[in-house]
């Protein structure tokens, strides 16, 4: 066993027993490298991540190839959701470099920590246009030992011009007006798919924030361009391979334009956004599709991701066992013609067959295809299928299932939180707005200490050693707040508010401009700050949203203003690139539309309480920010358990639960009657 043992990463225990002496990230590692006058060589991956498994299978599980690493390097092993900070780094020097990323990540740095080879997965035998491993490794170690000068002077420069791509703020500190969400709207109109659904080529990854910049373009102004990609990208998605048909949940990305193979991994992110956006375009049009998914997803969450602890593990890996004791990609959700045959009988397969579009050629690899709804459900025998998939499912459930990372990241588990609480708003099931409060106590709990500083990671209810980024912060707020606005509950909104504070005070500087990790945090060759989305909202769009949110609830200038400077960023990137800021213009729509401040005032057990609470969730008006709780209070009131500031000194109506609406905290007369609250807050009826 090797340093790793006593990680409490799967990804990092994954390789505890590997021949190769690995370290964990730590200044004890590069002391090593520096006493033994040895380059440091940092792999960097995930515990879901394909390649990352067959890198480790061929070159750090062979003697002859650890034994080289052993000798001439000091190897260090980092698992990137743990540490994205690190990854971002030099993943960032990777794609200057190389104009390409990846993972696994293979960089070669100075006991300085400085970057001076880069590569991603590299093969055991040379191939036409990469070097083997090992080739790799003996040319680096050449340099390193007849060309040190020449090494160190290449280290120098890369971690020069990495220093001179520092974000410059301050031009753009105001929020985006009409003109630019117009710009970005126009700008995915010319990526988009009109075939397929979504932007661009393959790979194809689900757009889950551009999507909810979509619908809440359509809400606030009516455009039916808008609405018609989103809801046209979220049927293809929902039909396609890249959707479990079976258990629900979607996987990383589909590898083909047209969403019908997947590359298999499920990320709790992924699911997260995509479950809230559902539901979000269920609120907007009633699709039952959307409803049905929205579900689902949800129900995969609880079902595959929840941990004994109350949280939500990472991910599901993409490889399983096929029944040969060979992981395979795919093994767990693939079928062939005779598959079906053998669990459905003849019948019921052939029904099936051409119901999930199984072909004798197969869609995939090995004549085995994945599952798909690619025809109009209307023409088939719809309590058949029910039926039959509830057997594929329970054989499914025989086959050996994929290796899922019990990691519980704090971020994700922001993300999952809102999108239950929504679910189980929306779709009258308290069950998920339950389990919504029970990850909620986790970080709380667990992840965050007694002045409100969150760590990044937990696993078995221990949390690990490094640092929240900014990301888990403003993630995790936007659950808490999604939460206080269904539940009511204000301890929710107080919590968030204490993370917010760490945002202002730890990631921002006097511009407005906002950081991924704090200013006492580890120093890296840089400070890691990069307001674009990609796999998850960027933490400047997450922090930008929080905020907005907050001030919204306690009328905070100080907040309003912080999420306002934030937002020039979207102002200056969502013309130009509106597909890698969608969360960001999401947050510009909100903005723009107020934000909204809906209070409903009345007994909690009064169904007419619940029946205003209920429309004022449903609400499409992107900037709404509900509050519900008892009559009494003080306005103005500080955030606490006792209840929500907006509902603060409001009364009932005639003895009646009443909703407020306001806009700017001007608010309209209240009302008793969910009809006038409901128009009040839909499109063409700005408050």
């Amino acid at each position: 066993m090797n340093r790793l043992v006593d990680e409490t990463s799967p990804y990092l225990l994954q390789h505890a027993d590997n021949p190769v002496h690995w370290w964990p990230w730590s200044p004890e590692a590069f002391e090593e490298a520096r006493e033994r006058g040895v380059p440091v060589l940092l792999s960097v991956g995930y515990s879901s991540c394909h390649w990352c498994h067959v890198m480790a299978h061929e070159s750090f599980e062979d003697e002859a190839t650890a034994a080289y690493m052993n000798a001439h390097y000091v190897s260090v092993k980092v698992d990137r959701e743990e540490r994205p900070d690190v990854d971002a780094v030099y993943m960032e020097a990777v794609q200057a470099a190389t104009g390409q990323g990846g993972w696994p990540m293979t960089v070669f740095l100075t006991p300085d920590a400085e970057p001076f080879y880069f590569g991603t997965y590299f093969p055991p035998v040379p191939r036409p246009g990469s070097p083997s491993f090992r080739q790799v490794l003996e040319g680096v170690h050449a340099a390193w030992t007849d060309r040190r000068e020449e090494v160190a002077e290449v280290a120098g420069k890369i971690v020069r011009d990495l220093a001179g791509r520092e974000l410059t703020y301050g031009a753009e500190t105001t929020a985006p007006g009409e003109e630019e969400l117009a710009q970005a709207l126009l700008g995915l109109t010319r990526d988009y798919d009109p075939t397929y659904g979504g932007f661009g080529a393959a790979p194809k990854f689900p757009p889950s924030m551009v999507l909810e910049f979509l619908l809440r373009h359509h809400a606030r102004t009516g455009s039916e361009g808008a609405l018609q990609m989103a809801q046209d990208t979220l049927e293809r998605m929902a039909r396609g391979g890249i959707y479990d048909q079976l258990g629900g949940g979607f996987a990383r990305y589909s590898v083909d334009r047209a969403w019908v193979v997947p590359h298999f991994e499920k990320m709790l992110y992924d699911n997260a956004l995509l479950c809230r956006v559902y539901a979000h375009l269920w609120r907007a049009t009633g699709s039952e599709l959307a409803r049905r998914v929205a579900i689902e997803t949800a129900e995969f969450l609880y079902r595959e991701l929840r941990t004994e602890q109350g949280g939500f593990a990472s991910a599901l890996d993409a490889d399983s066992d096929d029944g040969t004791g060979r992981h395979v990609e795919g093994a767990y959700y693939v079928w062939t013609p005779g598959q079906l045959r053998e669990v459905l009988g003849e019948k019921d397969a052939e029904l099936a067959t051409r119901y999930f579009g199984v072909t004798e050629e197969g869609t995939f690899e090995h004549g085995t295809s994945v599952l798909q709804l690619p025809q109009d459900q209307g023409v088939f025998d719809l309590p058949r299928l029910a039926y039959a998939k509830l057997r594929l499912k329970a054989a499914r459930d025989g086959r050996p299932r994929p290796g899922r990372d019990d990691k519980v990241v704090a971020a994700w588990n922001g993300l999952a939180i809102a999108a239950l609480a929504e679910v189980g708003a929306f779709f009258d099931d308290p069950d998920f707005v339950e389990v919504a409060v029970e990850a909620a106590d986790l970080l709380v709990r667990v992840h965050m200490d007694e002045h409100a500083r969150l760590a990044r990671t937990s696993k078995d209810g221990r949390a690990g050693a490094n640092q929240g980024v900014l990301e888990d912060y403003a993630d995790v707020a936007e659950g808490f707040l999604t939460l206080a606005s269904v539940t009511g509950d204000g301890v929710w909104l107080e919590f968030a508010g204490l993370l917010l504070d760490h945002v202002l005070e730890r990631f921002t500087d006097d511009s407005g401009a906002l950081y991924d990790t704090a200013a006492d945090a580890e120093r890296l060759i840089r400070r890691p700050q990069d307001p674009t989305d990609s796999a998850t909202p960027s933490g400047w769009s997450a922090a930008a949203g929080a905020l907005l949110s907050y001030a919204a609830h306690t009328g905070s200038e100080r907040h309003r203003t912080a999420a306002e400077k934030a937002l020039g960023m979207v102002k200056a990137l969502g013309p130009r690139v509106p597909r890698f800021i969608g969360w960001g213009l999401a947050v510009a729509e909100a903005s723009l539309d107020g934000p909204r401040e809906v209070a409903v005032v009345g007994p909690a057990g009064d169904p007419g309480t619940r029946e205003l609470h209920r429309t004022a969730l449903l609400a499409t008006a992107p900037g709404a920010v509900v509050a519900v709780g008892e009559p009494g209070g003080e306005p103005g009131a500080e955030p606490s358990g006792d209840g929500l500031p907006l509902t603060a000194g409001r009364p009932l109506v005639d003895g009646r639960p009443a909703a407020y609406v306001c806009r700017n905290f001007t608010c309209d007369a209240p009302t008793t009657d969910v009809e006038r609250l409901r128009e009040a807050l839909t499109l063409g009826n700005p408050a």
